[in-house]
């Protein structure tokens, strides 16, 4: 099959298991040979350093391990939150969930959606204000947007495929999640062509056959989303622009496992990045600096030559716009579908601090979706056998302790809780104080009731709709072109624009006043994130001729 038709079939692959779902070195300023490279994220879901160039012998991971070879691994990149969709709120963003009311999986099952601060946009709107085409292939769910495609339309020049309807020379920035790892497709009793032998069980899992099934299954969809990142960099060679793009690879959260997903500890938040630079500078290296998600979106914006703007709480780690490296790293778990909690987290390189504002309410919270993987199912069966014991039996446990401290040097899979010791105080005072920090200086929505956040942003429970667009036409009418300006009586409304007709017209972002140079239907839309779009608003311009 050529490349172009195995691209269309990515794209139809992840169209599909949706629909089934139902759900560089560091700090080198030097140039990147253009200055204004394509930028390709490659995401996959649920899923950690199951990768062959991160050290993992049961991986098999071809693509990602020559990605790797030929581009940088970054070992302490986090995510802000354990689940996808606060964890795609701040990618998106570059602001952290918990202070634009993204905390809660998902926000829509609280009968909402938050309303960011106005001057909040995403960086894809900031990319496509400075010339770039931008692409959304997979999720665009932001919280504030929801799953299947209707991001707001300001957001992507194409929100379902990818470059290839950009104008020519014109830079790129592509975004395409790959969701066959997802927590869903381990579900059911398929048996996995992975040796189930050969698979590392953390201890806070029952080590049994079938907690082994569940693993061998992940390694089978780590190696199919692997095939996928194949066809997208042979897509990349064969349109020519390979040596103009800077490629992203990481996932979106940790493994679609109990105390992974939806958890704070390294399961659900330590992530593996690969950078492969167009010019090939560092490749092969591997560098330890601490980069949180909430550091994606300025960091694009320091490569793409874009001014990073200041409400922006996270800090750009490449590029010319690049800061000294951050002390600490944060995350939050808030509400996952139908279980309430509240938990904060700090991480530095070596000890991890997490403060549970809930220690009443129990870890092994009833989820219905996640009860679905065998793996719990099996918890399930141990517990009622009495045949569950320790670390394994967490899930069971019904108080926590308000504050867990953890040296992950020598603990990696944070088991021993190092709070209470004598020894350790003046490092958890340390965590302590950077977390209350943090809380306070980013306003963490966390403390205010999710009743109370509903009705802040959709009062009464009814959706604000965005105020329809209004045309402002020069004073001199007479000159060619005319010239329009487009504004909403909505605060931080974006507005999009197109003279086309028909159903799916190509929309532009609007960012200055639009020039007609002849008779036309100007036609614009406007979008508060949280809202719901305006009506269009359609005027007829006939230009005098000169």
């Amino acid at each position: 099959m050529p490349r172009i038709g195995l691209l269309r079939f990515l794209v139809a692959t992840i169209a599909l298991a949706l629909a089934l779902c139902g759900c560089s070195g560091g700090d080198d300023d030097a140039s990147l040979g253009t200055d204004r490279p394509n930028i390709v994220w490659i995401v996959s879901e649920d899923m950690n350093f199951e990768i062959g160039a991160f050290g993992d012998p049961a991986a098999v991971t071809p693509r990602i391990d020559e990605l790797a070879l030929q581009g940088v691994r970054y070992t302490n990149v986090f995510a802000t939150s354990g689940v996808c969709a606060p964890s795609r709120a701040a990618l998106i963003t570059g602001m952290y969930a918990t202070s634009i009311g993204a905390h809660h999986m998902r926000s829509s099952g609280g009968g909402y959606q938050p309303v960011p601060p106005p001057e909040v946009k995403t960086f894809t709107e900031h990319l496509r204000a400075a010339g770039y085409y931008t692409s959304n292939l997979g999720k665009t769910d932001y919280q504030f947007s929801g799953v299947f495609g209707d991001a707001p339309r300001t957001n992507w020049d194409e929100p379902n495929g990818d470059w290839r309807g950009r104008a020519s020379n014109q830079p790129f920035f592509a975004y395409i999640t790959l969701f066959v790892t997802h927590e869903s497709l381990l579900f059911g009793d398929r048996e996995p062509a992975t040796d189930p032998a050969s698979v590392t069980v953390p201890p806070y899992y029952p080590d049994t056959p079938l907690v082994r099934r569940d693993f061998a299954r992940l390694y089978d969809n780590v190696a199919s989303m692997d095939d996928s990142v194949g066809v997208i960099l042979d897509a990349l060679i064969e349109d020519g622009v390979e040596d103009e793009t800077v490629v992203f690879f990481f996932p979106d959260n940790g493994r679609g496992f109990p105390r992974d997903k939806r958890w704070v500890y390294d399961g659900g938040i330590h992530e593996p990045l690969v950078i492969r630079w167009p010019d090939g500078r560092d490749a092969d290296a591997t560098v330890d600096r601490l980069i949180s998600f909430v550091d994606f979106a300025p960091t694009v914006l320091s490569l793409a030559g874009v001014p990073i703007p200041p409400y922006m709480e996270g800090h750009a780690f490449l590029g010319p716009q690049a800061v000294a490296e951050r002390e600490f790293v944060f995350a939050a778990a808030d509400r996952h579908d139908e279980a309430v909690d509240r938990i904060r987290a700090v991480r530095d390189k070596r000890y991890k601090y997490i403060r549970n504002y809930q220690p009443d309410t129990p870890y092994g919270q009833h989820i219905s979706f996640r009860n679905n993987l065998a793996t719990m199912q099996e918890i399930f069966r141990l517990e009622d056998e009495q045949s569950l014991f320790a670390p394994a039996d967490w899930y069971f446990r019904t108080t926590k302790p308000v504050e867990e401290l953890y040296d992950t040097e020598t603990d990696p899979f944070e088991i021993t809780n190092l709070a209470d010791r004598d020894e350790v105080q003046p490092i958890l005072q340390r965590m302590r104080e950077a977390h209350l920090d943090w809380v306070e200086r980013t306003g963490d929505l966390g403390a205010v009731p999710e009743s109370e956040l509903a009705e802040r942003y959709w009062p009464g429970g009814t959706q604000p709709q965005t105020q329809a667009p209004v045309f402002s036409p020069a004073e001199s009418s007479d000159s060619t072109p005319l010239e329009v300006s487009i504004s909403s009586p909505t605060e931080g409304a974006s507005i999009a624009y197109t003279f086309d007709i028909g159903e799916e017209p190509l929309w532009q972002l609007y960012t200055e006043p639009v020039l007609i140079d002849s008779n036309a239907t100007l036609r614009a839309r406007a979008h508060r994130y949280g809202f719901s779009e305006s009506s269009e608003t359609q005027s007829q311009f006939e230009v005098p001729e000169r």
